[in-house]
């Protein structure tokens, strides 16, 4: 994809690497996936109106459709947005 979408790039750069691995430590220390806690903070942001997820594999789906139901708790949102404001623009 980077080949034909050079623009993207931003994503695989350095810090946009480093943020991700602290999300994926935030997830694994509140024992959530990735992914579930990716798309929970995005579904619970009061602008979004959809969220689309995308799995291949039923353990991925499972992991998808467990961000519906599973509410992140004041301890998870204050350690997201302390990589946010370590990671404003990773790239």
């Amino acid at each position: 994809r980077l080949k034909l979408f050079p623009r993207m790039a931003r994503y695989n750069s350095e810090k946009s690497l480093e943020a991700t691995e602290a999300y994926a430590e935030i997830a694994e220390r509140h024992k959530l996936s990735l992914a579930t806690l990716s798309l929970a903070f995005v579904t619970d942001r009061p602008f979004v109106t959809s969220n689309i997820i995308g799995a291949t594999t039923m353990p991925q789906l499972k992991a998808n459709i467990d961000a519906f139901t599973v509410p992140l708790s004041q301890d998870v949102l204050s350690d997201i947005s302390s990589v946010l404001k370590r990671f404003p623009s990773p790239f």
